[in-house]
């Protein structure tokens, strides 16, 4: 079936327009330019900022001049993850999207539905002659997934309505009233590069399979983390015989369980067969512990042509304990809401970069402020303890719940309504830029929705294509009432 076939057609004609314009993190001036020239096209007002988010207004329905003004929110960018066997440029080619069964997936990549499904909806409103609603401001925001930067630069003022409705959520059936707040910890060590001795073979070690996700969202659910697994091995091997790193590379991005690791190292030529028992040893043991959450798990060792230069013995030790010895996962479940989680982080990324560093990505998450920081300190003493140089990034704010939403509420009434079964109103584990908007806009009533997605963040990113009608009509029947 063709992606344009599906139901709301409005709204996957517009996903799959979106598809085909490349939209990475930082990137966006494609689709700002594409938004812009929708706005034209349709005689809508629009404003742009010094950042790039641009908002796009549409008057009221007749008749529904009088009602308050809803913003609806999404933002532009998505998170760029393949297979590593899939030969694609997030730069420049365009997601395949396909149907399969009930859901909607990309051919070896993210899909983008994060936040592409809320783009599109927001633009199947604005561009509909036939849909019952008051006054709309349309905002969409860049770079989301990797600083927040759009939603930290918006003015106050840019917006004029109170009420608004965030379209980055990934769950029929719930609707999100507070979410947690995130810093970033990174960490630099400084190799020296050495020699190679006599009397040693190099191995290469291969972690993927792996499912990934978000660092969010799925972080309570138990998966494989690359760097942790490839680490763990290297760190027993260190143990027990001399090892030295030549390559380590792990990972992407902060806010993405990473799904797959490699390293190239060395170990005592005498020590061979040892090498290979090990790991004989190491994936019984890991795959018969993840043999729920990671099914198709895989860990390779093979030998290599030995190399001219590795590290020097005593950072290959240091990185491999500070790795070792980072917390991974949640750190904390919440007291006040069931099931949530209160505090986790995410070893997300290991690499060789330039001047001979090795850069350590985390990324940390809390709906309690001073948890927040009491990780990333904690995260940043292990690193310190090992001799790095550690930084913090700027952060980011948690949105606070606020039970009396007048919109969440309204939501959930006409959920119930339409489909017959009381919505979930809770908090999510995840950023959303619903926590800066509260700083900016302290009177703003918001609520954020979305049709159901798994895997986001991952090449296994899937929308249900059933919850999407579902979602469409819901918020429709939202505008039209509220």
């Amino acid at each position: 079936m063709n992606i344009t076939d599906l139901q709301p057609q409005e709204v996957f004609h517009f996903f799959n327009e979106i598809c085909k314009i490349p939209r990475p993190s930082k990137k966006e001036g494609r689709i700002i330019a594409f938004l812009k020239d929708f706005a034209e096209k349709h005689h809508l007002q629009y404003d742009t900022d010094a950042a790039g988010n641009v908002l796009i207004r549409k008057p009221a329905s007749k008749g529904y001049e009088n009602r308050p003004s809803v913003i609806l929110q999404s933002h532009m960018d998505m998170v760029c993850e393949k297979n590593s066997s899939v030969e694609h440029d997030f730069d420049k080619d365009p997601i395949q999207p396909y149907v399969d069964g009930e859901w909607l997936k990309a051919q070896g990549t993210t899909l983008g539905a994060d936040n592409g499904i809320g783009i599109a909806t927001q633009l199947a409103i604005l561009a509909s002659d036939s849909i019952e609603h008051g006054p709309i401001e349309c905002l969409f925001t860049v770079d989301e997934e990797t600083g927040l930067t759009g939603a930290f630069a918006l003015q106050e003022g840019f917006m004029k309505g109170s009420t608004l409705i965030n379209l980055d959520s990934e769950d029929d059936g719930e609707i999100f009233i507070g979410c947690a707040g995130g810093i970033d910890t990174t960490a630099y060590f400084t190799y020296v590069p050495q020699p190679i001795e006599s009397g040693f073979f190099a191995f290469e070690v291969k972690v993927n399979g792996l499912t990934g996700g978000h660092s969010g969202d799925d972080i309570d659910k138990g998966r494989g983390n690359a760097n942790k697994i490839l680490v763990r091995y290297l760190g027993q091997l260190d143990q027990k015989m001399e090892v030295r790193l030549v390559t380590i590379d792990g990972g992407n991005l902060r806010n993405a369980i990473p799904r797959e690791a490699k390293a190239t190292f060395l170990a005592p030529m005498a020590r061979k067969e040892d090498v290979r028992i090990l790991m004989n040893h190491f994936i019984n043991d890991v795959e018969r512990e993840l043999i729920v959450a990671e099914p198709d798990l895989k860990i390779d060792l093979s030998s290599t042509s030995l190399p001219d230069k590795c590290l020097d013995a005593t950072t290959t030790k240091k990185l491999l304990n500070a790795l070792y010895a980072c917390p991974h996962g949640v750190i904390r479940m919440s007291d006040a809401i069931k099931g949530l989680v209160e505090t986790s982080t995410n070893l997300a990324a290991v690499k060789m970069v330039e001047n001979n560093k090795i850069m350590v990505t985390t990324s940390q998450r809390s709906s309690i402020e001073s948890s927040k920081y009491d990780i990333a300190n904690m995260v940043e003493s292990v690193f310190k303890l090992a001799g790095a140089e550690v930084t913090h990034g700027d952060g980011y704010p948690g949105w606070e719940p606020n039970p009396k939403s007048k919109i969440a509420n309204a939501i959930a009434a006409k959920y119930k309504e339409l489909f017959g079964t009381e919505p979930k109103i809770k908090a999510i584990h995840a950023g959303l830029e619903c926590g800066l908007f509260s700083k900016k806009y302290p009177t703003l009533d918001m609520a954020s929705i979305g049709p159901t997605m798994r895997g986001v963040h991952s090449p296994d990113e899937r929308l249900n294509i059933k919850d999407t009608q579902k979602f469409w009509q819901l918020l429709l029947e939202t505008l039209k009432s509220f």
